[in-house]
């Protein structure tokens, strides 16, 4: 009997490995298409998508040689944005004047939650996502798990546990086995500097300053003494770091928007995926928007021209791209309004160390 049992059992695992090695050689076969067909576009859409994955990168150079990588990602990526940030564009409180055109949100009469909040759906043709505004920007600070160790919190804990009302995923941080528990870079909350480790490449702080305004800081070069003086000096009281990259191993990017000025692309720009932005417009709201992706709801996802168009439209004079994929995620009234494409947490986060955390109204 024993014996029988034992034969069925190995029947199924030899049938369960065929059909896993099949499946696998399916897929393989249709990415190598896709990299291989005659669409260049196709190609280059599926190389920079899979560049900005967290644990997927390897599957590029599984179908694709580091020289085509790294042509595709030249031809691909966003135009140098150096400028610094014009404080004086930002008047915060000043209402806004009549305008002739009607697409323009922030012509229109706002109507905000008891809190100062509001939350509009946007439907790209690629995405679909949820843009909170939130009027007053002092009330967005940046929560945390601090002291920090192997395991984040999921971002519906970490908003309760400031009291927040809304809230969406921030920076940059070690991902593998969904564990969340360390930022990568600088976590700022508060004005205590409670992470210090700019050791990535091309690191940018994104955060609010004791001013109440949008801050996105290129950190290259500086060291942790730099980075705590320039925290100092700068007044930051709240901020995370993302970082911009683009090579055959990541396809990152950070500004979106300067002074009121959209980033200029080159050819597609990035891929299509899964976000979480940041912007501010003139009267000091701030704009939290985050996007599905990779599948969910059928679509591909947001890609970096998306999020211009979209920060634009809502009259972003700032704006920054945060960490995205399967830990774009959003928070608001308790409930989730986005959450994790990752099949297993579609109804919930990915485990973080930070968010940013909207603060009810005083």
């Amino acid at each position: 009997m024993w014996r029988r049992i034992g034969k069925y059992f190995l029947r199924f695992i030899i049938v369960l490995l065929t059909t896993l090695l099949i499946l696998v050689g399916v897929l393989y076969g249709v990415m190598y298409k896709i990299c291989h067909g005659p669409s260049q576009e196709a190609k280059a859409t599926f190389i920079t998508t899979i560049l900005e994955t967290g644990q997927l990168k390897f599957i590029a150079n599984m179908v694709c040689s580091k020289e085509e990588i790294n042509e595709i990602v030249n031809n691909n990526k966003m135009e140098d944005m150096n400028t610094d940030i014009d404080r004086n564009l930002i008047q915060i409180g000043k209402k806004e004047g009549p305008s002739k055109d009607p697409k323009n949100p922030v012509a229109k009469e706002e109507v905000f939650d008891e809190n100062g909040v509001r939350l509009e759906e946007v439907a790209g043709r690629t995405f679909f996502g949820k843009m909170l505004i939130i009027k007053d920007p002092s009330q967005v600070i940046v929560g945390t798990t601090y002291p920090f160790g192997e395991y984040g919190k999921n971002l519906d804990v970490i908003v309760k546990n400031y009291g927040g009302v809304a809230g969406v995923n921030g920076g940059l941080y070690e991902s593998t086995a969904n564990k969340g528990g360390r930022p990568y870079g600088v976590v700022v909350s508060k004005g205590q500097i409670q992470w210090n480790s700019p050791t990535q490449k091309g690191l940018y702080l994104i955060g609010m300053d004791e001013d109440n305004l949008l801050v996105i800081k290129d950190l290259n070069g500086m060291g942790k003494s730099a980075v705590e003086a320039y925290i100092k000096e700068a007044h930051i009281r709240d901020a995370v770091t993302f970082q911009e990259e683009a090579s055959d191993v990541n396809n990152h990017f950070v500004p979106l928007v300067i002074n009121g000025e959209g980033r200029e692309l080159k050819g597609q720009g990035s891929g299509s995926n899964p976000r979480t932005a940041i912007g501010q417009r003139a009267d000091g709201a701030i704009l939290l928007f985050v996007t599905d992706g990779r599948g969910a709801g059928g679509h591909l996802g947001a890609t970096a021209s998306d999020l211009i168009a979209v920060m634009l439209d809502y009259g972003a004079v700032n704006a920054a791209n945060l960490d995205g994929g399967s830990s774009s995620s959003m928070v608001y009234n308790g409930e989730y309004e986005m959450t994790s494409v990752t099949f297993y947490y579609q109804h919930d986060s990915w485990h973080l160390p930070d968010a940013f955390v909207v603060l009810p109204k005083q």
